[in-house]
């Protein structure tokens, strides 16, 4: 099923604030891209400090993690209080209700100069899965994917297999996302939030990426 809805984007003062927000639920289907697991999460321009366009690269603590990587993501009282901030300074995806910091984690993202495009037209991508999509422009979104400690993605924002299904099942068609250079939670939460470093991890068999296989599951409760 394919879900998708546009976002009413309201952009004040982004030369003191480098934040952009607002969005509303209009279910139409993307012309963009055809996706399984898809669910798109809105338009949503990406700004950073000096007027150029980036997208940067959940609550454990702040060192790379040595072991396994465990996300811990807890179930909203109010699903409709749910709200997704990426704070592009560190690199960090903070879902929250209210106050409540429900799943906050490291993430991948693109490298400078990183903009969507404007152009029309469908695609149909093979052989590279995006588990989990949850778009938030025009063929950008956060999926599954390796993670590292730097930009390293062609404008998405990656999640860790553990991670990626605990985001899918927080946010919802309308779920307000705010990106910007540094969030208030910056403070507070930044400083646990687990860092993970896929960069030596090697590439699945091929056989692996074109299957369900590829899209991995928690090794532990979805949610909390």
């Amino acid at each position: 099923m394919l879900l998708s809805f546009n976002a009413e984007q309201q952009l004040s003062s982004p030369a003191t604030t480098g934040r952009i927000s607002g969005m509303r639920v209009d279910k139409k289907l993307s012309a963009l891209i055809q996706y399984a697991r898809m669910r798109h999460i809105s338009r949503l321009l990406l700004l950073c400090a000096g007027g150029s366009l980036l997208l940067l690269t959940g609550c454990q603590t702040g060192r790379v993690a040595g072991g396994p990587y465990h996300v811990t993501a807890y179930r909203p009282n109010n699903p409709a209080a749910v709200r997704v901030l990426v704070s592009l300074s560190k690199q960090n995806v903070y879902v929250m209700e209210g106050d409540r910091c429900l799943m906050a984690v490291a993430c991948s993202v693109g490298g400078n100069r990183i903009v969507p495009s404007t152009g029309g037209g469908s695609g149909r991508y093979v052989g590279y899965p995006m588990g989990y999509w949850c778009e938030f422009a025009p063929a950008y979104g956060f999926h599954q994917g390796f993670v590292h400690p730097s930009p390293r993605t062609h404008g998405c924002i990656r999640l860790h297999g553990e991670a990626a299904p605990k985001f899918f099942a927080l946010v919802r068609i309308g779920t307000p996302v705010n990106i910007a250079t540094t969030q208030p939670e910056d403070a507070t939460l930044a400083s646990k939030v687990q860092r993970v470093d896929d960069s030596k991890t090697p590439d699945p068999p091929a056989s692996v990426m074109i299957s369900s296989a590829a899209f991995e599951k928690p090794s532990g409760p979805l949610l909390e």
